[in-house]
């Protein structure tokens, strides 16, 4: 092993231990289903903040995103990124501080547990349909987080793809099944600071090694349509390819999904109090600007740096549109960093360690979520068996478990994208419980058999418009996301319409809510 090598696999260390550490500190506050779940709704505005967008940026931040803009130029990225600053900020504003409210009066501690209080569902078929959702689109998404591992620690050191990829996964499950949501929260913040020291430190890096900003921009020029944002550079025939309004509309819609992750809602659940919320938005809101334009253009940089030669490694000569390759972008600049030295090593692992928080914040949450779903809302309320408060603590972490497991046989192909894998079930969220989380809010009138009917139509509009619709290509190809959201909307509000309004109970407390 190298010196370097030597540096990176120090710091990675030390972080990983201190995650586990933060984790087991974290059990020691943990004593119910409640507090593994929902961390006894004390979180404070920075924390709550944070961990909300740190779970959030997934390795597609230090990943994805910049892969995207070093293959196609800024137009495809930046219209993602967009999408996302104003989803992030419009959540915060609209959905928070409501939703505290309502899921504090109404004592809900899931998403579907929520959603079944709200609509007074005695049957129980709400909460099933949005925990069998939750499950079929949270194992892909995590999947997306073990194989952003299992890909930084073989362009690393050359180790085998699946078995670095098993480790990082124990890890994963080692801290979040110990200290359960407190310990995803705390342990998420840290990440946030860690992602974005990452950032700095490899654009810094990138920026001077390319010869400055002037020689980045300049570089970045010579490729056709890469620094416009209504064109992308086509790899394969060196050439713009045309970038109109409606391709612009179809990423800027990646927005619309943060009303439905459940990942980041539970997150609005636990705040210590609603009154906070505000200052938790504001904090919110300038992270994920800062974070998402520095990745974005992370992807100018490397791809003006491949232009100068240093980073030859990232152009696949049999598939210069390789996204997979392209992804490895941040890994491939913290190695040169870590070549000048013991001390640059040890950066380099801090850099990449980066890239582990980027994967962790969300995958520990994800598991959570997931977690939750088949305790709570399947075993205990939908089959109606009783667990006793250890049985239930148990289920809860076998189950985290189970779902890593699966996570893992999805992300085995060492050739997936991270950002398809991130794109396909977060469409899936968005599309299955944003409309009916957004109209349950802030339309009286809905009731459980639209919301029944809109997570079904929406989730089946998903699997429908990817693998059906969209292929047919031309305007046909518009990101899943957007035309199940729409459905969704429309199947709710016609359903309520047409089936009679909700009981007097719910809407009085509808309205207390409101009032709040």
């Amino acid at each position: 092993m190298t010196i370097a090598q030597i540096g990176i696999v120090i710091s990675i260390l030390v972080y990983l231990s201190a995650m586990l550490l933060m984790g087991f500190v974290s059990s020691k506050d943990t004593n119910d289903v409640k507090d593994f779940y929902l961390g006894g709704r004390k979180l404070g505005p920075l924390v709550t903040a944070m961990s909300a967008e740190a779970s959030d940026m997934s390795s597609y931040l230090l990943m994805g995103v910049p892969g995207l803009a070093y293959l196609t130029g800024i137009a495809d990225a930046g219209w993602t990124a967009v999408g996302l600053i104003a989803g992030t900020y419009l959540n915060w504003l609209f959905t928070a501080k409501r939703l505290r409210n309502y899921t504090e009066k109404l004592d809900a501690i899931t998403i579907p547990d929520y959603f079944k209080k709200r609509f007074r569902d005695k049957s129980n078929i709400i909460l099933c349909i949005g925990a069998v959702f939750i499950l079929i689109f949270f194992v892909p998404y995590t999947a997306s987080g073990f194989s952003a591992c299992g890909k930084l620690f073989s362009s690393l050191f050359g180790v085998n793809y699946q078995l670095a990829m098993i480790v990082s996964a124990v890890i994963i499950v080692g801290y979040t099944t110990t200290g359960g949501f407190l310990a995803a929260s705390k342990t998420d913040f840290i990440q946030s600071i860690v992602m974005s020291l990452a950032l700095l430190f490899v654009l810094g890096y990138g920026v001077y090694s390319a010869g400055g900003l002037g020689s980045v921009m300049e570089n970045a020029k010579a490729l056709p349509g890469f620094l416009n944002v209504s064109a992308t550079y086509d790899n394969a025939a060196n050439i713009a390819a045309p970038y109109g309004l409606f391709n612009k509309i179809t990423m800027f819609c990646w927005g619309l999904g943060y009303f439905g992750m459940p990942h980041i809602l539970l997150r609005f659940m636990a705040v210590r109090k609603a009154g906070e919320l505000k200052l938790s938005r504001r904090i919110a809101s300038i992270w994920v600007v800062f974070s998402l334009g520095i990745a974005v253009f992370l992807g100018v940089v490397g791809r003006a740096l491949t232009q100068t030669g240093a980073l030859n490694s990232l152009v696949d000569a049999t598939n210069p549109g390789s996204a997979s390759k392209a992804e490895t972008l941040i890994v491939v600049l913290a190695q040169q960093i870590s070549e000048h030295g013991f001390i640059f090593a040890l950066v380099a692992g801090l850099v990449l360690a980066g890239i582990l928080a980027s994967t962790m914040s969300t995958a520990d949450s994800q598991l959570i979520a997931a977690s939750s779903s088949v305790s709570e809302n399947i075993i205990q309320e939908t089959f109606g068996i009783k667990l006793s408060e250890t049985a239930a603590m148990i289920t809860a972490r076998a189950t985290l478990i189970a779902v890593a497991v699966f996570g893992v046989i999805i992300a085995w192909n060492p050739n997936s994208s991270i950002f398809g894998i991130v794109s396909f079930a977060w469409a899936g969220f968005g599309a299955v419980f944003g409309p009916i989380m957004i109209l349950s809010l802030y339309w009286k009138r809905t009731n459980k058999f639209g919301a029944v009917a809109g997570m079904v139509s929406g989730g089946l509009m998903v699997f429908i418009w990817k693998y059906f619709v969209r292929p047919l290509g031309g305007v046909w190809d518009l990101y899943e996301l957007a035309p199940a959201f729409l459905v969704a909307i429309i199947v709710i509000v016609l359903v309520s319409l047409a089936t009679k309004q909700p009981e007097k109970e719910v809407t009085d407390t509808f309205e207390e809510v409101k009032n709040m």
